[in-house]
């Protein structure tokens, strides 16, 4: 009777051990795409006739770009989901160097920078990738996505052969790219294409760079179909052999069809950008995109049998500093929201563009069922968070790393802090001592803002448009204080080696140098944020000092649900919730809240902390509903 039970038992045990392995094989066989069973995986994307061929049989890329880096990880999947159900075949991305090298010999590809689990997740999906490694990447980053310890050198030369760039570059792609190439099409993964560098055309100041961009991918194992891209009226420069043309657009016109195919004639045409929308800066209006516009052209590009890449499909968050900047026809900061007007909104929300394009597509591609659409996230209007403790700028000083005395001005980027590497982002300030008044100016060596003080009083500010400043008369020595403001380096033009922040050079008093600098770095990181907590923070009362920071809670009851940030009544300045930096806020728009994911919330207390430049209200709201601000329509 016993040895009866025990052999049954062990029948059951072998049953369960063969159905997990069935269901093993089911899930990995039967469970993918019936495409991606039948493909033998020996010859990858094609672009030898007139039609891309995937594995010898037609395909048509129907892409949208999703980027890891402004996603919260917790939502990858969920915006790949609804990007899936809206048609789209292909996945891009683009790859930033500075976030996953922000000190040289040090990289980050773990949690929000795992590079592999989002590309692994893509292929679970079900999604084909288009991947975009830069090095310079533009996508409205500080510096186009190149790390800003590049510019320490002062001969540097970004975006040509010069040795302290390639140097650079081989470094971080001998990190990058052995984790993809096992995740390219041939050896089981995603990855159908690469893009060699980006828009290299509108820069092109060295014939030799791109060759060696293409030849250190292809060293390293790159062997899938190369792609470059350009700008539909810069296609003739920046190309390389091997390498297939793209262009990037918004309005097709039959010149630019005619351009491509005189270029490359008897090759698949690709729009590896049509541009959803546009992005914004400080002090513009919010642009857009009027929908039906959009839709008439992605009608027309596949009308002519052209693939596409929608650029955002998914736009996101720029958090924290990333944002990079313009200086044509003059410098203006870029804001944080990444919306894009894209068919997602930042948080992830349907849009019209949405419902039309995926119509759209269903009737382009009648001969596969689309997904579900998933269901959306509920937004939350918490209850204001009510600032009660206050902390001068002043005060924090000793929280930063040791300051550094110098005898001239010395930019962020050249700076001895962060093991040797400088300061990327924030504010640095630098102080000296003065025994007069008169005319401070600055010489156009302020990059980008500066608040200035003497004795620690306000005086005035320093921006790029005015370059003089009145200093009043006193007695005997004082403190001159210049807090500047990195706003954002230039992501695109030929101006990327001119992008060092900080005070660049002499400010004169009185036509005199000033000298003998004692300078403070402020990147405000993670770190510097969560020191603060053990600061003589003082009760806020009335009279709280400008610059500062200001501490109050956010209580969530239950599970975290999104939120915006809006703070209506303060100035200028930046958000950061549980240390985690949101990014800036600034009251002249367009922008008017900032995006709070529910991840980056506790169930219960949150901390929050705003560091005001000049001006705060002590109260900051939480909305269900963004505020991007005035629209403008895209010309």
């Amino acid at each position: 009777m016993v040895v009866l039970r025990m052999r049954n038992v062990h029948k059951r045990k072998y049953a369960v051990l063969c159905l997990c392995i069935v269901g093993f094989i089911m899930y990995r066989y039967l469970g993918m795409p019936a495409e991606r069973q039948r493909m033998s995986r020996k010859v990858g994307l094609s672009a030898n006739s007139s039609q891309f061929t995937l594995e010898g049989e037609p395909f048509h890329i129907l892409g949208g770009s999703v980027h890891y880096f402004r996603v919260p990880r917790a939502y990858w999947r969920d915006r790949l989901l609804k990007m899936k159900a809206c048609g789209i075949n292909t996945l891009t991305t683009y790859v930033p160097w500075s976030l996953h090298q922000p000190e040289r010999g040090v990289f980050n590809f773990h949690t929000q920078l795992d590079l592999e689990a989002y590309l692994n997740l893509a292929a679970e999906l079900g999604l084909w990738v288009i991947l975009r490694p830069g090095p310079y990447i533009s996508s409205e980053l500080d510096l186009g996505g190149l790390p800003s310890w590049l510019l320490r050198d002062a001969g540097m030369r970004l975006r040509t052969t010069y040795p302290g760039f390639t140097e650079a570059v081989n470094t971080f792609f001998d990190k990058l790219i052995p984790k993809v190439f096992p995740l390219q099409f041939r050896k089981g993964g995603p990855i159908i294409a690469v893009q060699v560098e980006n828009e290299y055309g509108s820069f092109a100041k060295d014939e030799g760079y791109m060759h060696f961009i293409k030849e250190a991918l292809q060293s390293r194992g790159i062997s899938e179909l190369l792609l470059t891209s350009h700008l539909h009226n810069k296609l003739k420069s920046g190309g390389v052999d091997g390498a297939i043309r793209s262009v990037k657009l918004q309005k097709l016109t039959q010149k630019d069809i005619q351009d491509l195919n005189a270029i490359q004639p008897n090759s698949p045409a690709i729009v590896i950008d049509y541009w959803t929308g546009w992005y914004d800066a400080w002090g513009d209006l919010h642009h857009v995109l009027p929908p039906e516009d959009m839709v008439s052209t992605v009608r027309e590009i596949l009308r002519r049998g052209m693939s596409v890449n929608l650029y955002m499909f998914h736009g996101g968050s720029s958090f924290g500093f990333m944002s990079g900047a313009l200086t044509d026809p003059s410098y203006k900061a870029l804001i944080p929201s990444y919306d894009y007007d894209a068919p997602l909104t930042e948080a992830g929300e349907y849009t019209p563009k949405y419902h039309l394009l995926r119509d759209l597509l269903s009737r382009y591609n009648r001969r596969e069922s689309f997904p579900d659409m998933p269901a959306l996230r509920y937004k939350e209007s918490y209850e204001a968070a009510i600032m009660y403790q206050h902390l001068s700028l002043w005060d924090a000083l000793s929280f930063t790393e040791e300051p550094f005395k110098s005898s001239k001005p010395v930019n962020m980027e050249n700076l001895p802090v962060n093991n040797g590497n400088g300061q990327s982002y924030g504010y640095t300030l630098y102080e000296t001592t003065i025994t007069s008044g008169g005319i401070l100016r600055s010489g156009d060596h302020v990059r980008d803002r500066a608040l200035v003080f003497v004795d620690r009083k306000y005086i005035g500010l320093f921006k790029r448009q005015s370059v003089e400043l009145a200093v009043p008369d006193g007695k005997g020595r004082r403190t001159l204080s210049l807090l500047v403001e990195n706003c954002g380096r230039v992501h695109q033009g030929r101006d990327l080696d001119k992008q060092r922040k900080g005070l660049v050079g002499d400010i004169l008093l009185n036509t005199i140098p000033l000298r003998d600098f004692t300078i403070y770095s402020l990147d405000m990181k993670p770190s510097f944020i969560d020191s603060l907590y053990q600061a003589p923070w003082k009760t806020l009362s009335e009279t709280a000092s400008f610059p500062g920071f200001f501490m109050g809670r956010l209580f969530v009851y239950g599970y975290p649900s999104d939120t915006f940030v809006k703070l209506p009544g303060w100035e200028k300045g930046v958000v950061f919730i549980n240390g985690l930096n949101l990014g800036r806020y600034w009251s002249i728009g367009p922008q008017q809240t900032l995006y709070l994911p529910g991840p980056f919330l506790n169930s219960g207390i949150n901390q929050v902390i705003v560091f005001e430049e000049q001006e705060g209200d002590y109260k900051v709201h939480f909305e269900n509903t963004p505020d991007l601000g005035m629209t403008a329509d895209i010309q």
